[in-house]
């Protein structure tokens, strides 16, 4: 799971990640793999996620934007001068029978589940309003692997070897 995790963090354009949009990026990769059968699990066909839960995967629902990818999301209408949308970087489907997925917004760095949005091409202030949020988090660069102890593993990846891998 580590490796998928680097994967999708070369992929985004931050240097500096909110300690929410890392766990993200965990969660993302735990809900696709639970919605896959293994070859070794309890059956062959269902996902372990639709033995617990019932539900399959609805391409249309539940693929329709890939995670980090830039979005003003829909906010509830009214006749109100208040804004209709607002950015957000997107973070993964809900798994509802609705088709709702989960975002990070940019206003608040909070995680805010909405069932309409806009995807639009990354600009460069919101990539540097990423970075606010993350220092505003005094959180450090990147991403680092750690074991429990919080000792830092010795199999971190420079940029060049990240090249390499894609």
């Amino acid at each position: 799971m580590k490796e998928r995790v680097r994967a999708i963090a070369v992929s985004l354009p931050f240097t500096r990640y909110l300690p929410r949009l890392i766990a993200e990026m965990v969660y993302n990769i735990v809900f696709w793999l639970n919605r896959f059968p293994h070859k070794d699990g309890v059956h062959a066909t269902i996902s372990p996620r639709t033995l617990i839960t019932g539900l399959a995967i609805d391409y249309h629902k539940h693929c329709k934007i890939g995670f980090g990818t830039y979005v003003q999301v829909h906010e509830e209408g009214d006749n109100s001068l208040r804004q209709r949308t607002s950015g957000a970087i997107a973070l993964r489907p809900t798994g509802n029978e609705q088709g709702g997925h989960y975002f990070l917004s940019l206003h608040s760095g909070k995680k805010i589940n909405r069932y309409a949005w806009t995807e639009l091409p990354m600009p460069n202030e919101v990539i540097d309003q990423v970075h606010r949020l993350a220092v505003a988090a005094e959180k450090y660069d990147g991403i680092m692997f750690t074991d429990m102890d919080g000792n830092i593993l010795s199999e971190q990846f420079s940029e060049e070897e990240d090249a390499t891998h894609v």
